[in-house]
């Protein structure tokens, strides 16, 4: 179900572009489902969905370059998001923020071994921005999701 979900929201992103003039900037919107399967379940389920959904979308939507960008992001993001979430100091704002902060770097870092970093220094910032905004958002809808979820379902929220 949450990888199904997962689909349709990267459908949904790939329709409608954030920032027209600047390619790649997304609402997160399929991060939204792997953040909230991390905070139910565990970053396994949610590393297992996430690359599901990218190899997915990726064939349907998009071409193999976009799979290799977004498999970076998704590794980086998973990575620091599972490392962070250990540290009780951490709220889901700040884990989603450098999940979609690093989900940017990660995909940096790809396009920079293509093209030389020369080439994607000037793009840095409105990529870093743009993650650390989403990030922001979408660790809101996760914690109002898992608050709802878990009400209603008798655990207690967090």
């Amino acid at each position: 179900m949450f990888l199904a979900l997962a689909v349709i929201m990267g459908y949904l992103e790939a329709l409608v572009p954030v920032v027209p003039m600047i390619p790649g900037i997304k609402l997160g919107l399929a991060n939204f489902v792997i953040v909230l399967v991390m905070y139910l379940f565990s970053i396994r389920e949610a590393a297992v969905i996430s690359v599901l959904r990218i190899i997915l979308v990726g064939f349907l939507l998009s071409n193999m370059s976009m799979i290799l960008y977004s498999l970076a992001g998704a590794a980086l993001s998973l990575t620091v998001m599972a490392l962070l979430k250990r540290i009780p100091y951490f709220s889901i704002y700040g884990i989603s923020m450098a999940g979609g902060i690093m989900h940017n770097i990660g995909q940096l870092l790809v396009a920079g071994a293509l093209m030389g970093f020369q080439a994607i220094l000037w793009y840095m910032p409105f990529l870093l921005m743009a993650g650390m905004l989403a990030g922001l958002l979408i660790g809101f809808l996760v914690r109002v999701s898992c608050s709802r979820l878990k009400s209603i379902t008798g655990e207690r929220g967090f």
